[in-house]
This record gives structure tokens, sequence and C-alpha cells, in this order.
């Protein structure tokens, strides 16, 4: 299985749209795109999930903010968790 992540929710405070999901690793990989649905992100939270604790925390490998909606993470190999996302627009 490869890198998958899933929007789980939208929702609009003010001028900014919040996405929020989870990202998906499969047996060997370490990160991926996550795709927000934004126009732009101005913002992105990660964590891990699982009932097994894990040593690293995933992050961004990008700079904020982003002309786009498409964030690209770093994740310890194998690990799966959920995204919070801050911008503008949307798809």
């Amino acid at each position: 299985m490869a890198f998958a992540s899933a929007i789980l929710g939208r929702s609009v405070f003010g001028d900014k749209s919040i996405v929020w999901g989870s990202f998906t690793n499969g047996a060997g990989d370490s990160g991926g795109d996550i795709e927000t649905g934004l126009a732009s992100v101005e913002n992105i939270q990660l964590q891990h999930s699982g009932a097994a604790a894990v040593a690293d925390s995933p992050s961004v490998n990008e700079t904020l903010p982003l002309a786009s909606g498409d964030v690209t993470i770093v994740t310890t190999t194998g690990a799966d968790g959920y995204w919070f996302a801050i911008g503008t627009g949307g798809r």
C-alpha cells in the first residue's frame, strides 16, 4: 500500500478555510503528499496515531505559506496519523 491521505471534515472561520483529515503510510513508506483541498495553505498540524508510541514527530517538508493545497510530509516509516490545515479557498 502506498501513502494516502483523506479529508475527514472542513469548515470556515471568518476568511479562513479549515480542513482536517488522516494520513496512512504503507509498511515501508515514510511520508508523502497530503491533498488538503485548499487553494493555499498557511499552517498545517500533524499528529501520529496508534496504540504504540512513535519516537519521532511527523514534519512538514515545505516552506509555509504554500501557494498550493498539496503539502509534503515526512513521518516515521509505517506510521499513520491526523492532520489539520488552515488556509484560503478550497476545491
